[in-house]
């Protein structure tokens, strides 16, 4: 189990993010189009950098939805392989059998 402050941590981050998302996609649009005069481009690319760091969604980190395991996670099902494979085991996930050949 992953400690509490780093899920905690992870959560506030997404919502941070949520926060953040449309205002960082124009300001990028406004970066990447080629037709921007450098002057809105420079204004923009200062406000990005004014923006708080965990608005970048490269901050959030995967984990499992039951531990916080933050290693491991299939993306899929949401969890880490450990609880997968129990959860598999345990016949919770439908449609998931055990390989064998």
């Amino acid at each position: 189990m992953a400690k509490r402050s780093k899920i905690a941590r992870d959560e506030r981050r997404r919502t941070v993010v949520a926060r953040y998302a449309e205002r960082r996609a124009e300001l990028k649009e406004i970066v990447r189009r080629p037709a921007t005069p450098a002057a809105d481009r420079e204004a923009a690319v200062r406000e990005l950098a004014r923006q708080p760091r965990d608005a970048s969604a490269t901050r959030l980190r995967n984990r499992d939805a039951v531990d916080g395991r933050p290693r491991g996670h299939l993306r899929k099902f949401g969890m880490s392989r450990i609880r997968m494979r129990q959860q598999a085991h345990a016949g919770f996930l439908p449609g998931v059998r055990k390989a064998s050949w």
